[in-house]
């Protein structure tokens, strides 16, 4: 069961519109529910409407699933770079000029857009719906996977389980590196990462520069997050045909002590 609404963000002065999945069982029972916050929402739960034509595919697998979780999209603003300025909460830095060919001005919004959805959207969502308050994860896909893991450096008392899926680091990486080492992770119960080997097709000099700077991220986090997954998928690209394959995966390891109720056992 789908269903969406405008939310306004107010650092941003505009409407974003917000899509929720609620489980089967929601209607049937008068218990609560475990969140699950995603980004770049016009690409999560079905192919029509995604950007390209192709979403994460993840309404289908949860109703065949029946994983009993809420998960909360938040739509992409597709204008120009704003994607890049709301999920990098730093202007981009030196590497991502090595990776771009160019210095990028962009990003520096991050903290806010997260502000949005700590302050903004959650309260609305728990108030709307019969959430556990408590139980709280965010997962996202490139740079999604980036504002997440900022986000568990910002918010460990109320995002603890995260997923990067294919993190786009690179645009914030000095900043995020640097972050990483200064925040204390101790409530993250979970962190799921992964990262395919064919990120940018045949290039394998980029390929192995992405890589090494993904594992950077990885080497600090394994010494602040008990809990930690990382994987790396052979011959996967950097395109939501690949993406979409680990949803399965993710989901699993991230609610994998969830009970039918949502609950943990």
């Amino acid at each position: 069961m789908l269903e969406n609404f405008p939310v306004y963000m107010s650092s941003f002065q505009q409407e974003r519109r917000i899509r929720v999945y609620l489980p089967e069982s929601y209607n049937d029972y008068e218990r609560r529910y475990p969140v699950l916050y995603m980004h770049d929402g016009q690409n999560v739960f079905e192919d029509e409407g995604a950007i390209r034509g192709i979403s994460l595919g993840m309404k289908d697998h949860l109703e065949q699933t029946g994983l009993d979780i809420i998960v909360v999209a938040i739509d992409l603003n597709p204008e120009g770079e704003e994607r890049v300025n709301e999920y990098c909460p730093w202007v981009n830095g030196e590497i991502s000029k090595k990776v771009l060919g160019y210095l990028s001005p962009s990003g520096g919004r991050g903290e806010e857009y997260l502000d949005f959805i700590v302050h903004e959207l959650k309260p609305l969502i728990d108030k709307k719906y019969r959430t556990v308050t408590g139980h709280t994860s965010m997962a996202g896909i490139s740079l999604g996977g980036h504002i997440s893991t900022y986000a568990a450096c910002k918010y460990p008392h109320i995002f603890k389980r995260i997923a990067a899926i294919s993190p786009g680091f690179y645009r914030n990486q000095e900043e995020i590196e640097k972050l990483l080492k200064n925040s204390d992770l101790y409530a993250i119960e979970k962190f799921y990462m992964d990262f395919g080997t064919k990120e940018v097709g045949e290039d394998e000099e980029m390929n192995q520069l992405f890589l090494g700077l993904t594992s950077g991220v990885y080497e600090i986090l394994k010494d602040k997050v008990e809990n930690l997954h990382f994987e790396l998928i052979e011959g996967a690209e950097h395109r939501y045909e690949f993406f979409r394959k680990r949803i399965p995966s993710m989901l699993t390891y991230l609610f994998s002590d969830l009970n039918k109720k949502g609950m943990a056992d």
